[in-house]
């Protein structure tokens, strides 16, 4: 039967140079926020935003999600460790078992708290370029489950955030990990997010809705951390106080993103409807 299941036993590194590795998933990391930022360059130019604005928009968007991805590992998921070893934090550094610091890379990031770091860099960045916040939230939105994509697929390259069992034929092993069909649970994000993108984009494009700031930011939200919320079903726990608990950190992180996407969803439409009244 194992002839059904995808045999993925890939390496994460690509190469390695005198201890300092080239990976995918760092690859891939850069490659979406590179395609994210293209795609932006038309959607600046639609929304008479200048070229300037867009030109700065790369740094700041990947220190806000680099940091705030970082930030929210080493809080939410493994505090006890890094409470104890601060400067891991900040460095892409590990202490080994023979007392010496190596290099590691960032070794943890999460999604939640690159998005929280990521809306954080736009505040400032809307102040910076003299941008109304909720024009830059709206037009970053329609990008940013692009970036969502690449970094899922970074994920499966690192064979982590691997999929409880399952006997379905497209079940990958990771041999890496174990010799368990598991479902590939990053994988089916990356595939979500990509729809969400494409169906975010086309109703942009066509403008297909006459709605008010904030939809597109609120509809991106709502729809990623739904995806997020039930592919989480299908996850092997990250961290051991996970274990017993009826939601798990992602779910429970993903519930006040749920709120806000909702609420920016019901605030556009109807200050749509208050602008026609008046």
């Amino acid at each position: 039967m194992n002839v059904l299941y995808v045999n993925w036993d890939i390496s994460p590194e690509i190469f390695n140079i005198s201890g300092f590795p080239l990976k995918y998933y760092g690859l891939l990391f850069l490659a979406g926020l590179v395609l994210c930022y293209t795609i932006l360059k038309t959607i600046y130019k639609k929304e008479n935003l200048s070229q300037q604005a867009h030109e700065a928009l790369f740094s700041y968007a990947f220190i806000g999600i680099l940091v705030g991805a970082r930030l929210g590992h080493c809080l939410f998921y493994d505090f006890d460790y890094y409470s104890q070893h601060p400067i891991e934090i900040f460095l892409p550094i590990q202490k080994g078992a023979d007392g010496a610091y190596h290099f590691s890379g960032y070794a943890g990031l999460a999604s939640h708290g690159g998005g929280i770091g990521l809306i954080i860099m736009l505040l400032i960045y809307a102040r910076k370029f003299s941008i109304k916040f909720m024009t830059v939230l709206d037009v970053i939105a329609i990008a940013t489950p692009l970036a969502g994509a690449f970094i899922r697929l970074g994920n499966l390259m690192n064979s982590e955030i691997i999929g409880t069992p399952s006997n379905a034929p497209w079940a990958f092993i990771f041999r890496q990990i174990d010799n368990i069909p598991r479902h590939p649970a990053q994988l089916y994000e990356a595939i979500c997010y990509l729809m969400i993108f494409l169906v975010v984009y086309f109703i942009y494009t066509k403008n297909i809705f006459k709605v008010g700031k904030g939809f597109y930011f609120g509809i991106t939200t709502l729809l990623i951390f739904i995806v997020r919320f039930f592919v989480e079903f299908i996850k092997v726990d990250q961290v051991d106080f996970e274990k017993g608990m009826s939601l798990n950190m992602g779910q429970i992180l993903s519930i006040p993103f749920l709120f806000l996407g909702l609420f920016f969803i019901i605030k556009s439409i109807r200050d749509k409807k208050e602008m026609k009244v008046s």
